[in-house]
């Protein structure tokens, strides 16, 4: 029998219920394959007692799993988010080549948003370890008048190109167009150099139609036009902002599902819902599921567990249908898993 091995992190807040959730969908819609699930408690609570959001060895530690499962990570009232961000999820990403960002923006059947068509989806793929994320900076005469902070972003060719080459055979997969995401009107040496590689790889893929956008017209586009978009690549801080307008758009934070890919497979990659940790309603036992759900079917998938991870989304529509998990703080996180489980039983 196959058997997967799956690092789950948990994290905070609501992390716990819905990585339960999740992991209990994974399952069963697998069949006969074998999930083997081992939980780390890293979270802020680790941080406050230990001083750090991992052990030193957490890297090499998740590196022998196939896949990583996070739940949620931060709570602000009791550490930075700078801190858990830059502590556990960003050295993850990097230190695994996580490039690709991936996060599917559809509305499920009887799932609410707030514009007035349903027909759109839109794949949004975010890179993932560098750009402004890179952490280049730093600060100086902290505390007086003249202090002086820098934040640098980092592009680099090998880092541009290969998120846009990610992006261009998604295209290929889907309905063969990309927009490419920038403000090169305003940035003219980082985001120029983006448009320039976006060009040059777009003569590989003569089938694929591209479009430049400025990040300001695509937010617009996402609302006005979402229908008009298949495949949306952007840079590490843009993505991040088309990826929660995205999530808007498809019924709000609790259908948000994504995946951080390592395409070579030479590392894990991480799979997560990224609603956050919502501690305001953490102990309600309210948290919607489903973008943890839908995370799973992605982690299913790149797994090779193509059919496994259809039975989920099916199982979701099916439940979504019948207007449970569709409004928030409507339905308990154990009715709304439950439904998917019953639903995958057929």
């Amino acid at each position: 029998m196959t058997t997967y091995r799956i690092a789950l992190i948990p994290g905070d807040g609501i992390g716990g219920p819905v990585t339960d959730a999740a992991f209990a969908v994974a399952q069963k819609a697998l069949g006969n394959v074998s999930l083997e699930g081992v939980t780390f408690p890293w979270s802020c609570e680790y941080y406050l007692e230990h001083g750090r959001m991992m052990p030193d060895d957490g890297i090499e530690t998740l590196r022998g799993f196939d896949a990583i499962f996070l739940g949620a990570v931060g709570w602000p009232a009791k550490v930075p988010d700078s801190v858990s961000l830059h502590g556990l999820l960003l050295p993850i990403r990097k230190a695994f080549v996580q490039y690709a960002n991936i996060r599917p923006h559809r509305l499920l059947p009887g799932v609410e948003g707030p514009l007035k068509t349903r027909d759109f989806d839109i794949l949004c793929i975010r890179e993932n370890t560098e750009g402004e994320y890179s952490g280049a900076g730093g600060r100086v005469h902290v505390g007086t008048p003249d202090e002086v902070a820098v934040e640098t972003s980092v592009f680099t060719r090998t880092g541009v190109e290969r998120i846009l080459r990610f992006g261009f055979e998604q295209a290929m997969k889907r309905r063969k167009k990309l927009a490419s995401v920038t403000k090169s009107n305003a940035q003219k040496y980082s985001m120029v150099f983006w448009d320039e590689v976006t060009d040059q790889l777009a003569r590989d893929y003569p089938e694929v139609e591209v479009t430049h956008y400025h990040i300001d017209a695509m937010c617009a586009r996402m609302v006005m036009a979402p229908e008009s978009l298949d495949v949306v690549v952007a840079s590490n801080l843009f993505g991040d902002i088309l990826t929660d307008l995205g999530a808007a758009i498809q019924g709000g934070l609790g259908f948000a599902a994504s995946a951080n890919i390592n395409p070579d497979r030479s590392a894990p990659s991480m799979f997560e819902p990224v609603h956050g940790s919502a501690p305001d309603i953490a102990h309600l036992g309210i948290a919607n599921p489903m973008a943890a759900i839908w995370s799973a079917s992605q982690m299913l998938e790149h797994l090779g567990e193509a059919g496994a991870a259809t039975r989920i989304m099916e199982a979701m529509a099916a439940v979504t249908a019948q207007g449970i998990g569709t409004v928030p703080g409507k339905d308990r996180t154990e009715t709304i898993t439950k439904a998917v489980l019953a639903a995958l039983e057929g």
